[in-house]
């Protein structure tokens, strides 16, 4: 059960994104797409998503092309939390989760499956207590929750999400990464987008580094933070260590030296 990218490139009106991307994502891992700005993160997982078309290469789910699936289908199988989603419809927190439940609908209600998967969802983001509010009135770590539960209702084989700890304090953060690392656990395939190496140190299972629109390094956390490859990738210099509870972490020393 694999999304496989092969020889990927995009370009905007000419302008290489990405060039010759060759990564593999399997279910029931948890892995984080890492780069510096303007490394092409956002691209690939549009690509990912069937979003974007690459100019080059395939994206293909279990040896699909993720372009050529019809919509309906890869919704059902691809859920995305888009970069900064929003919602300014003042609908009550369950309608909008419901809302995730649209790739399966076949007629105009609920079935009593589409109404098991929108409780599941919201019992799995802990978001039933707020199901009648307006999501308009939530804070945002709430309404960053409700989005995720709409990805969930769907059921999708893959969760994709687009730096989906923006704007969020550190135990809302803390909360949206736990919640993608259990559904990883439970055998979906999960690809986040993070800015945050820590924070992708402490939760991936698997991370793919890029760098110039090029794959720069991709495996597990000790293959990829390597002193050397954050020095040549983002310019600092940092090491991970083990702190007194056996948890690897991150330390950030400063800005290799010229």
């Amino acid at each position: 059960m694999t999304l496989t990218v092969r020889n990927l490139g995009f370009a905007h009106v000419h302008q290489p994104i990405l060039e010759g991307i060759d990564a593999t994502f399997d279910v029931g891992k948890f892995t984080v797409i890492l780069g510096p700005n303007g490394a092409g993160k956002s691209t690939l997982l549009a690509c990912l998503a069937g979003l974007l078309k690459p100019q080059t290469g395939t994206v293909s789910l279990h040896d699909a092309g993720i372009t050529e699936m019809p919509p309906t289908t890869r919704a059902r199988q691809i859920g995305l939390l888009p970069q900064g989603a929003e919602t300014h419809w003042a609908i009550p927190s369950e309608a909008l989760v419901a809302l995730g439940r649209i790739p399966h609908m076949r007629g105009a209600g609920l079935s009593a499956n589409d109404r098991r998967a929108i409780s599941a969802a919201m019992s799995a983001t802990a978001t039933e207590g707020f199901a009648d509010r307006p999501v308009t009135q939530l804070s945002g770590g709430e309404r960053a929750r409700v989005l995720l539960a709409r990805v969930l209702a769907g059921e999708p084989e893959w969760i994709l999400a687009d730096e989906p700890l923006a704007n969020l304090d550190p135990g809302f953060q803390l909360d949206i990464l736990s919640l993608l690392q259990r559904q990883a656990e439970a055998g979906k395939g999960v690809v986040a987008v993070l800015h945050d190496l820590q924070y992708a140190v402490r939760f991936a299972d698997h991370l793919v580094l890029l760098h110039a629109g090029r794959l720069f390094a991709q495996g597990s956390v000790d293959d990829v933070i390597t002193p050397a490859n954050l020095a040549h990738v983002y310019g600092i210099d940092a090491n991970l260590f083990n702190d007194e509870e056996g948890t690897v972490q991150l330390f950030i020393k400063g800005k290799v030296r010229p």
